[in-house]
């Protein structure tokens, strides 16, 4: 029997009639099928539901979603996306950042049907913020997946320790104890991000 775990691993059993690992198309059915979960898919085809998130935490993502947002209006140099969008990773996983950006060639490179569906694609930059009970252990390795798949930059957000860990390709993770902001480097060119209200 297929197994279905939640964030916070509690098991729910799929009918044997589904087979032990969900393929990528069977995934898009059950998302489109299920409209009001979020889901996401591991690379060995594994099923994860995200429950929503606290208010306080999705006001913060919805702030940090907008400073991302604006910057690329101005500097137009990408497409930027919140959480609720899916990405097929090159290894075969279906993952959801809370905040993502992909540059505007990788984006253009895809045709109109790949950018309707979930891009196949890891984005450039990632960014993932805990909620108050979520594990750190199961973000970080959401975060080493990312880079595994070519990401450049991915920062883990911690409000709860209000500590950054920042990945980059080839790096050491560093980690940041209660940074103001964060730099864009040179995945974001001029980008800042304003931690004030995410600490708040």
């Amino acid at each position: 029997m297929t197994q279905v775990r939640l964030a916070h691993p509690i098991p729910i059993n799929i009918p044997p009639t589904l087979t032990l690992t969900v393929t990528h198309d069977q995934f898009v059915e059950l998302c489109v099928v299920n409209q009001d979960l979020q889901l996401e898919r591991t690379a060995t085809g594994e099923l994860i539901i995200m429950p929503p998130t606290g208010s306080i935490t999705g006001n913060r993502n919805s702030d940090i979603e907008g400073q991302l947002w604006l910057w690329n209006r101005q500097a137009k140099l990408g497409k930027t996306f919140n959480s609720s969008t899916g990405f097929h990773l090159p290894n075969g996983a279906d993952r959801s950042p809370d905040a993502a950006w992909v540059r505007q060639d990788s984006w253009d490179a895809l045709t109109r049907e790949q950018q309707e569906g979930f891009a196949p694609l890891c984005p450039d930059f990632v960014l993932e913020l805990r909620s108050k009970n979520d594990n750190m252990e199961p973000l970080r390795a959401k975060m080493r997946e990312y880079m595994d798949n070519q990401a450049r930059l991915g920062w883990l957000i911690d409000r709860k320790n209000q500590k950054v860990e920042i990945y980059r390709q080839g790096q050491d993770v560093e980690v940041l104890d209660n940074p103001t902001t964060l730099s864009g480097e040179d995945v974001l060119p001029g980008f800042v991000l304003d931690l004030t209200e995410v600490w708040s």
